[in-house]
């Protein structure tokens, strides 16, 4: 199982060493054993978890000038991606997870201590509030998420933890176009501008990301109350 995952990871152009490769197998027997008593996932298969979930979540590494000791959060990290395998694969980073649900919280943190990773912490938290508190505002360099959110709601709930220059990677699957194009306002409004948009194929799934770069402060009045990005984007 160990040499798959060595071997789709070079093949992508990754380095993976077998400690690392070992922590990848852990994570995902921990997860396959938590989903059944616990929604994690969809994706329980080992070569579907390997590209739909592993390699998905490290691609982005491909396409932005990608600092080996940065601060990253991952806001709406489900159960753990894109944080979790970004983490593995990059141990120097220094790396906070966020969700809403409480649950995927815990196991998230037991993956953390069970796996050895430092500098790494999930947090239960709504990124409205969290956005609002000075240890986590325009502290980070990168935020993360393949949360299933619009993307002008996406951008109010993540920009505001990036310093200035920072950059938010968005995961996307589909009509990335149309969702720039629906985010004018809300990139003006956060002081922010598409950076760069890149498309890649994983298996059978076309892939997009959208990169982001924080231009100036996110204004005071972001991000709004909780509740009020999904229900009414920017």
């Amino acid at each position: 199982m160990k040499e798959k995952l060595i071997s789709l990871f070079s093949e992508q152009g990754f380095s993976v060493s077998d400690h690392q490769a070992e922590q990848f197998l852990q994570y995902y027997k921990k997860m396959v054993e938590v989903n059944q008593v616990m929604n994690l996932t969809a994706i329980t298969d080992y070569n579907e978890v390997l590209i739909k979930h592993y390699l998905d979540s490290v691609m982005a590494v491909k396409y932005v000038d990608w600092n080996d000791h940065a601060k990253v959060i991952d806001m709406g990290t489900g159960a753990g991606f894109p944080g979790i395998p970004l983490k593995i694969l990059y141990p120097e980073i220094d790396i906070v997870l966020v969700d809403s649900l409480n649950k995927r919280v815990k196991f998230l943190n037991e993956v953390i201590k069970e796996l050895g990773l430092k500098k790494a912490v999930a947090l239960h938290a709504r990124a409205e509030e969290l956005g609002r508190n000075k240890e986590y505002r325009g502290q980070f360099d990168y935020c993360v998420s393949r949360a299933v959110a619009s993307l002008p709601a996406l951008l109010e709930f993540c920009t505001p933890f990036l310093k200035v220059n920072g950059e938010f990677i968005a995961y996307k699957s589909l009509k990335a176009e149309e969702e720039i194009a629906s985010s004018k306002r809300a990139l003006n409004l956060l002081k922010c501008q598409v950076k760069e948009r890149h498309q890649f194929s994983l298996g059978e799934s076309t892939r997009d990301l959208i990169v982001i770069q924080k231009m100036d402060q996110t204004p005071k009045a972001y991000p709004r109350k909780a509740g009020t990005p999904a229900k009414n984007p920017l």
